[in-house]
Formats: structure tokens, sequence, C-alpha cells
């Protein structure tokens, strides 16, 4: 039984004056480095119409334990309260001040109700705690609740947490496919007060239910058809069309079928077939079908009641969401998927713009607004953003400044790498089918190698019986058993083949450490494209090896750069793996990598720390000094953890530097947000286009606790400008923002697997590959000795 409501004081009887609570002063976080430009955003401002919002606590005397009676009362004194509030059973918030609130003095309002189970009078005090600034975080909640009315009225349909218009959908019949377009909408406080964040989302939808997904795996494999499902369907998401929700198959109930009954909430049993006839008007044909099982995670009720228990779907009215495994590897159905799904800046504004004017058309959402004093921009949020200046590329012997398209794939192909690691014995492994391909890539190999830098002897060509894994594995092995002083081994494969993938990768990364180069045979069969194919493999080998590639100038001294990323084990669904990464020289171009494993118990922070003093050991052997200043770029966090991460995560790592005999290095943590919803657009005379790589903007939009700023580091291609969300949780070494903005775009010039921008800091995209390859592939932790090469390239 949940603890009763601490009672509140009676009103005081010196006169109380309530104030309005002030807005904090926002952080000074703008930089003033690179050009003014005109940015727009996803963002519609909101104007408040309320001067305040009344917050009251109430309080039942005697005690209502029930949440229903207790909102039934205070619904019984809508002539006192009015009819706009929000209540959750114990705090009352109003966007007027109570009719008997006279004076200031007079704070309390006594209401009267009788509880009708025993007609027992409950004496209700309604005390004014608190007057907000109606853009308080605190009313968010409500508002949210207001918008989702709006869209309601606008018949869209709720779809987990966005809204969709089914009627709009659009029908790939040849790929079995519909695409619902939609929005995400939320109300939001930033630095530039209250915004409406609009994003265009889509909902892929398939025409197969989980029956028709069923009949083919049973036609494939009838002996091993229960295992087949199990694999296939367990952790997908479903939609059942009659309600439009969404659900995660969680298990299947093979000894059940729509023919068995459930118990209603009335008490009375009835049948699957039964129920959805009656209800929903739905004839269900297959009898013989088991039901598929979908547990939500326990949820409390406001009072503390737990909700648990478990959902039965019918395999027949559950259909399919998400794009089929199949389809991905499918370059052109992808192709006409996405021409759907990733609309430019100008489809994209267009949609919102479409939508705030059906909000401003239509006479019923206007007063569903109303009622909170919410007013809603008809046009999008324009400011200035700056584009930061454009970073010079370091080669051995030459260094050129980036173009607007931040490319410089010509400059490395023609241009010798910092430094070359020569390939004096190595192997190639193919089956004989592949024989022409190999001799075609050796000796591209040995014609594009001499520009760039590398030495590179012919390699040991291993021919093999037969494509089996088993074969690629035996051989290797051998091969590396009879040549110890072996530095590489590249393999040849055939078509899609994640099992060969994974054995090779195991071999390699654990049983007998050695950097490897998996390349599947299309890729080096188009002669046309092979030049340019063999300088990208070459340079990933020599990365692989130990080699540096490319850098640019960083003014910091004595820093290290350290990334980190979680990824989910997919062997051991609650098991995930942390991928950790830092630079452990000057030039920021020799890198650490370890990789953790943790179940769900476990703190991540224990194997953060492990890593962290292992790199800072790593450094003092190549420097023989330790680092003065650590930034750490942390992928990962959602907006609910930065407190987490603020209050418990830095502190355990700041115990890692006691291990060092007086040694109190600056550090600076910033967490990288990818997924979020705000969206960047170059603006000029009313058009909407991409913005250009190095826009950053640092104000209006950013968050009101925290420095941070979003930054678009890369060049798009198709769709909308994503940009990156960084937050900086701590900062000992006192950068600036200019410095921060600045070392962040730097970061994002590194990762050599790609001659251009990335969208975040090249160390948070080294430690995602290899938490993935550790999580996707190996599901060990690899060997040590390669913990120094960037063998997951």
């Amino acid at each position: 039984m949940p603890p009763p409501l601490p009672e509140v004081p009676s009103a005081p009887s010196a006169p109380v004056k309530l104030t309005m609570e002030a807005a904090r002063e926002p952080f000074h976080k703008a930089g003033t480095k690179g050009t003014p430009v005109t940015v727009g955003s996803n963002h519609i401002p909101i104007c408040c119409k309320n001067e305040a919002v009344y917050q009251y606590h109430v309080t039942f005397s005697p005690n209502v334990e029930s949440m229903a009676m207790r909102f039934g009362m205070m619904k019984d004194h809508r002539s006192t309260t009015g009819e706009v509030v929000a209540f959750d059973g114990s705090i009352l918030y109003l966007p007027v001040k109570l009719k008997d609130v006279e004076s200031w003095a007079q704070l309390v309002v006594s209401l009267k109700s009788v509880r009708r189970t025993d007609n027992q009078e409950v004496e209700i005090t309604v005390q004014m705690t608190k007057i907000l600034p109606p853009s308080s975080d605190l009313c968010l909640p409500f508002y949210n609740v207001v918008l989702r009315r709006v869209m309601k009225i606008l018949g869209l349909k709720l779809v987990g947490r966005n809204h969709y218009d089914p009627d709009s959908a659009i029908i790939l019949g040849k790929h079995r496919l519909q695409v619902w377009p939609g929005y995400a909408t939320c109300i939001k406080r930033t630095d530039g007060g209250l915004y409406l964040s609009v994003d265009v989302t889509h909902k892929v939808l398939r025409n197969d239910s989980v029956l028709d997904v069923m009949k083919v795996l049973h036609e494939q494999s009838k002996v091993s058809f229960q295992d087949e499902c199990t694999k296939e369907l367990i952790g997908s998401i479903v939609i059942t069309r009659y309600n439009n929700r969404t659900y995660r198959i969680d298990d299947i109930e093979w000894s059940k079928s729509p023919k068995d009954t459930f118990t209603m909430f009335d008490g009375s049993e009835t049948s699957f077939v039964d129920y959805y006839s009656k209800n929903y008007g739905i004839e269900i044909k297959e009898m013989d079908q088991p039901l598929l099982i979908h547990r939500p995670k326990e949820r409390s009720k406001p009072g503390g009641k737990i909700i648990t228990g478990q959902v039965l779907l019918v395999p027949e009215l559950s259909f399919m969401t998400g794009i089929p495994e199949k389809m991905r590897k499918d370059f052109r159905a992808m192709k006409d998927l996405t021409m759907h799904i990733n609309v430019s800046a100008e489809q994209h504004t267009h949609s919102i713009k479409q939508l705030l004017k059906n909000i401003a058309g239509n006479a019923e959402t206007l007063t569903e607004l109303n009622r909170w004093g919410l007013d809603i921009s008809t046009d999008l949020l324009v400011t200035q953003g700056r584009i930061l200046p454009q970073e010079t590329i370091c080669l051995q012997s030459s260094s050129y400044v980036t173009t607007s398209d931040v490319s410089w794939s010509r400059e490395v192909g023609r241009d010798a790498c910092i430094s070359c690691i020569p390939m004096n014995i190595w192997a190639v492994f193919y089956p004989r089918r592949c024989a022409d391909q190999v001799e075609e890539l050796v000796s591209t190999f040995l014609k594009v190698a001499g520009p760039m830098g590398l030495r590179l002897e012919r390699p040991n060509r291993v021919e093999l019986r037969d494509d089996r894994t088993e074969t690629y594995v035996k051989t290797i092995h051998s091969q590396l058993s009879r040549e110890p002083n072996m530095q590489l081994v590249v393999c040849i494969m055939t078509g899609n083949r994640d099992d060969l993938y994974t054995a090779i990768k195991k071999l390699c990364c654990i049983k007998s450490p050695i950097p490897s180069q998996a390349i599947n045979v299309r890729t080096i069969s188009q002669p046309q494209k092979l030049r340019s194919v063999a300088q990208k493999i070459l340079l990933q080998i020599n990365s692989k090896l130990g080699g540096e590639l490319w850098t640019v100038n960083v003014p910091l001294k004595h820093l290290m750069v350290v990334g980190v990323d979680v990824h989910h084990d997919t062997s051991k669904k609650s098991r995930s793996v942390m991928g950790f990464v830092a630079s452990v020289n000057s030039s920021l171009t020799r890198w650490y990598s370890r990789v953790t494993f943790q179940t769900p118990n476990e703190e991540i922070i224990s194997g953060f720390k492990l890593c962290l003093s292992a790199a800072l050991q790593k450094y003092y052997e190549v420097n023989h000094n330790l680092p003065e200043k650590i930034v750490v770029y942390r992928d990962g966090v959602s907006d609910g953890q930065l407190k987490m991460v603020e209050l418990y995560e830095i502190p355990q790592l700041l115990t890692c530097f006691q291990a060092f005999p007086s040694y109190e290095p600056k550090l600076v943590f910033i967490v990288v947000q990818k997924r979020i919803s705000t969206t960047l657009y170059s603006c000029s005379a009313d058009r909407f286009g991409t913005p250009p790589p190095g826009t950053i903007l640092d104000h209006s939009l950013t968050h009101s606790d925290w420095m941070d700023f979003y930054l678009m580091a890369h060049q798009i291609r198709q769709g909308c400008g994503l940009p990156t969300h960084y937050v900086c949780v701590y900062n000992t070494a006192n950068l600036s923002p200019d410095h921060l903005q600045r070392l962040t775009y730097k970061m994002c010039h590194l990762y050599w697997n790609w001659p251009g921008t990335i969208r975040v800091p090249a160390p948070c995209k080294y430690a995602h590959k290899v938490a993935y390859l550790c999580g996707q592939y190996l599901h060990a932790e690899p060997a040590i000795q390669l913990s120094d090469k960037l063998y997951f390239l």
C-alpha cells in the first residue's frame, strides 16, 4: 500500500506573497569563429498568451487512496477550478488563479465532496504552491497532451509515439510494402523559448501478416519449422491494423490457437474468434495458427500500482513492420524505398508547413490550443548560424585545404600517407573460380601502391578447393602455423556469407591474432572501378597494419582524445558491449582500442575505468609522459541520462587518475547524440536547402541546462541536414565554446575509412566499429596484441 500523502500545513496566518519563478539565465555558449550563415530549422516558435500557470497542492481528508475517486471528486468542482485543468492525483495546474483566491494572504481553498462508496464527507484542501512562467518545464507534459489531441482532431493516427496518415499511404506493390507518412511532434523549451518541434517521419509496413511469413517458413523447412519461426520472428515489431497499435514479439505460444478463450475485464470468458468478430467485425480464417506473445515492460500507474502480464496476438491479424532483411541487401529495392523516405529539405519543409496550415485552418484545434493560451506561429524558425573555417589535411610531405565538399579522395590516391607499413609477407585466400579476379586485383595493387607511398611484395596466393567455411579456416590456420611472420590475411569471398565472415574474424581476432581483410568478389569484378577500389582497400590495409594516413593540425598539446560507444550483443540479448578508442600520440594518428562486455546489472563505468587506465599506460609507453588534457566523446547517452553521467560516471572516471602518482589531468567530457529530431536547413530567399559541411548552431535551439551545440560536419548527398548534438557535461580544461566546436569539427576529419568528413568525431566512429565487430560477430574480447592497430576497420 503506498504511503499516505504528506499533510499540507494549514494556511499561514501572516500574509505570504508568492512570486513567479524566475527563468534561469542561459550559459554563455556561443562561439565566434567562422562565417555567418542564415539557417532554418524544423522548430516553430510558440507564444504563450497566458501570464502564468498556477500550481496547487491538493490533499484529501480523510485520505482517498483510489486515483479514479480523486479525479472524480475534482471533476465535481469544475465550477470552481474551471474546465481547463491538469491533475495527476495530488498536483493541480490551472491557467488561471482560483476564483476564491482573492488576496495573496488567502492561498488555500477548501472544497467538500462525498465518497460514494460509504457516503463519507471528504474535505479537499487546494493550496497554491507556485506561480510558474507559462514556458516552465513543469508545463510541458500537459502542453504535449494538448498537442496529441490537436493531431487527433486533424485525423492523424497515433502509432507508437508518432502520428501517421494511413489515407496518404504510398503503396510499393512490387516489394509488398506500404509507407505511411507522418509526423513526430513535441513541444519543448530551449534557450530560445518555447518551440514546437516537427519531424517528418515514415512507417514502413509490410503487406505480409505474420501468418504469411509463417507459411513461407513452413514451405522452406517443415522439419525445423518452429525453430525457424522463433529465429525469424522474435524481436520483430508488428502492427495490428484494427487499432494501429505496435507490439514486439517476445515469444510464440504454440499450444494455443484463436479457438482458445481468455478472461475479459468484466470476468466473462470469450474466445479470440468471438472477441474479434464482436468488437471489430473481423472473421479469423485460420483456426490452427499459434498465438504470439508480447510482454509489456513493467510500468507503474499513478498511485504506485505496477502493471505486468502479457498480450496474446493472432498472427493473421498482426502485420510485420520495418524493412525485410532480404530487401536491405537488395540495392535496387532500397533505392526505391529511400526515394520515398529520405525527403529533401524542400519536401521536408513543405510537409511541415502543410501541418501548420492544417492546424491554423481548423477551428477545433485552435480552441484546444487557446485553452492553455498557446499560439503556434505559421513560420519555421530562421536564425543566424556559422560555417566553421575549412581545415588543412596533412599527409607525409603535402597538405591542402579542404574544398566545399570536404572530400580528399583524389589527393590520398596520389600522395604518400604519413607512414606506411611495408607489406613483405602476406597471403590471399580464394576459391578456384575467383582466380582471375585475384590476379587482376594483385596487379592493380602493385600499380597504385607506389604513389601512396606503400611498399608491396607479391603475396602468397592460396587457392582453396571449395568455398566451405571449414576449408577457409583450416587453410588459414595451417598457413599461419607455417609462416609465423605473416603480417596480413586477405580473404576473397563469394556472396553474402555472414557465417564465413564470422569464422574468419574469430580466427584472426581471437585465436591467431593478425590483421585481416575480407573482400567480396563482387566488389572487385568491375574492371572500370578496380583502380579506385584497390586504392581504398590498400588505404584500409595500411591502417589495419598500424600505418598512418592523414591528420589535421590540432594546436592543443599533450592531448588525448577518447571515443566511447555501446552496442548490443546479438548472441546474448541482455549483454551489451562497450567500444573504447583513445589517441596515444600528439598528431592523433595512433589509436589504442579496447572492448568490454557487461550484463544489464553491471555499470558501464567499471569497464570504462579499466580501458582508460590501460590507454594512459599505453600513452606513457609511447610519449614517456602522461596527457595533460583528456577529451572524451561519449556516444549513446540520451537526454534523460545526462545527469547520471555528470553525477555518477564522471566522478568514478576521475578515480582512474589516482593510480598514477600526483597526476591530475584536465578532463573534458562531451556527450554525442545522433538520434535527434532537430533538422537544419540552409535558407535563401524563402527557399530551404541542405546546409554546407561545417554549419554550426549554438543558440536558440540549445539546452538551457547544458553547454551544447549542433554541428553538421558531413556532406549531405540525400535527404535532410541532420546535425549531431554535442553536450559538454564536464570541462575542467576550461576550453571555450570556440575551442570545443573547432576541436570537434577537426575530429570529424580523421576517420581513415572515408577521405572526407563524417557525422561524428573519428574516435566515436572507431569505438562504434570495434563494438559492432565484437557484438555482431566475435561475441568475445579480441586479442590484446591487436589493441594498438585499427584491425576493425
